[in-house]
């Protein structure tokens, strides 16, 4: 088993301490992504409705990739 870097130790307790009870999931974040993407490829401030989306993205890189994605393919339209 591999053992975590020091680096890797702290990330994961900034990321423990960063999240909340009622957290987003993967799942969940995906269900506002493309309403999300299309706010922020437009340059519109985020509803209040969308900020816990957006702040899974802070604890998340996996969403992030796939909102930067979602990005591109927006702008190649």
């Amino acid at each position: 088993m591999k053992r975590l870097s020091q680096e890797e130790i702290r990330d994961l307790a900034k990321a423990v301490l960063a999240t909340k009870p009622d957290e987003l999931t993967c799942d969940e974040w995906l269900d506002y992504a493309a309403q999300y993407a299309e706010l922020v490829a437009e340059g519109a401030p985020v509803p209040e409705a969308l900020r816990e989306a957006a702040r899974h993205l802070d604890l998340c890189p996996e969403c992030a990739e796939e909102l930067r994605a979602c990005l591109l393919a927006l702008a190649a339209r």
